[in-house]
C-alpha cells in the first residue's frame, strides 16, 4: 500500500524541514509530491536539498504564486500511490495520524476520509473565536446544501482513494478547493468518514494565511458548485474489505441520508 501526500508550500521556510522530517517519518510506503507554489522566501531552495536526500520527495514548481487550489490540482494528477492524502506545510496537522484516517480506506468502508478537528479528544490548540465561528457557519451550510452530517468541512486532512481524486475536475486555485470538493464528493455519493485528529494551529504573526476574504469566498463555492455540478450517473467501484486489528478506531459516518 503506497501513500501519495499532496503538500502545497508558499514561504514556509520556518517549518519546511521539521514537517517533511514528520511526514518521512511515517512508518508508510510514502511518496511525497511537494508543490511549491511561487515563494520568496528560500523555501524553493530548502525542497531542492531535501529532494537530494530523500528519494521519496518530488518537488514541482509553479512559475508564480497561484494558489492553493492550484498547487493541489497538480499534485494530485501527479500522484501514483493507493490513496492520496492533503498535508499543509505549516505543522498545524499531525502526520502521525495517518495510519489513523487511512483505517476505513484499507478496510474498504470508505472512498473519502475527513481527519475533523471537532471530533476526538486530541489535544488543540485555543485560539481565534470568530475563526471557529465561521468554520461552524460554512459547516452547516456545506452540510444543509449535501446533506451530509460533518464536523469539519474546512480541514486539511482529507485522503482519498487516488482513482476516486483524480476523476474528479478540481477549478478553484485558492482556498475555493476545500468547499468545491466538499460539494463534488457529496455530488457522487462516495462513502465518507469522518476521524477526530488533533490540532496545532497558528496565529497571523506565526505565518497563517487564510482570511476572511476566503471565507467569502468558500460561500460563493458552496453555491456556486451546487448549482452547477452535475450528479454523474455511475458510483464508484466497491473494493474488497481488507483484514483489520480490532484495534481500529470507529470513525464517523458522514454519508447522506438518501
Amino acid at each position: 500500500m503506497k501513500l501519495s501526500v499532496v503538500m502545497p508550500v508558499y514561504n514556509e521556510r520556518a517549518t519546511l524541514r521539521d514537517v517533511v522530517g514528520r511526514v518521512l517519518a511515517v512508518p508508510l510506503d510514502v511518496e511525497l509530491i511537494c508543490v511549491d507554489d511561487g515563494s520568496e522566501d528560500g523555501s524553493r531552495e530548502i525542497l531542492a536539498e531535501l529532494q537530494l536526500k530523500h528519494p521519496q520527495i518530488r518537488v514541482l514548481l509553479q512559475p508564480k504564486n497561484i494558489g492553493k487550489g492550484a498547487a493541489l490540482r497538480r499534485g494530485i494528477q501527479e500522484s501514483t500511490g493507493d490513496y492520496v492524502v492533503i498535508q499543509d506545510a505549516d505543522l498545524e496537522y499531525d502526520p502521525a495520524e495517518y495510519p489513523l484516517l487511512l483505517g476505513p480506506l484499507i478496510q474498504g468502508k470508505a472512498d473519502v476520509v475527513y481527519g475533523s478537528r471537532f471530533l476526538g479528544s486530541g489535544p488543540h490548540r485555543v485560539l481565534y473565536f470568530w475563526h471557529s465561528v465561521g468554520n461552524s457557519i460554512l459547516t452547516l451550510l456545506s452540510n444543509a446544501l449535501t446533506n451530509m452530517n460533518m464536523t469539519d468541512m474546512e480541514t486539511c486532512y482529507k485522503v482519498f482513494r487516488r482513482e476516486i481524486l483524480q476523476s474528479i475536475p478540481i477549478e478553484e486555485n485558492r482556498f475555493g478547493f476545500e468547499p468545491e470538493i466538499t460539494v463534488k464528493i457529496a455530488k457522487r455519493r462516495l462513502r465518507v468518514y469522518e476521524i477526530g485528529i488533533s490540532y496545532w494551529g497558528r496565529t497571523y504573526e506565526e505565518g497563517k494565511k487564510i482570511g476572511w476574504k476566503d471565507g467569502f469566498r468558500a460561500l460563493w463555492c458552496l453555491l456556486k458548485y451546487t448549482l452547477k455540478e452535475p450528479r454523474p450517473s455511475t458510483q464508484p467501484e466497491p473494493v474488497a474489505k481488507a483484514a483489520t486489528s480490532d484495534k481500529t478506531p470507529q470513525p464517523h459516518s458522514t454519508e447522506s441520508v438518501r
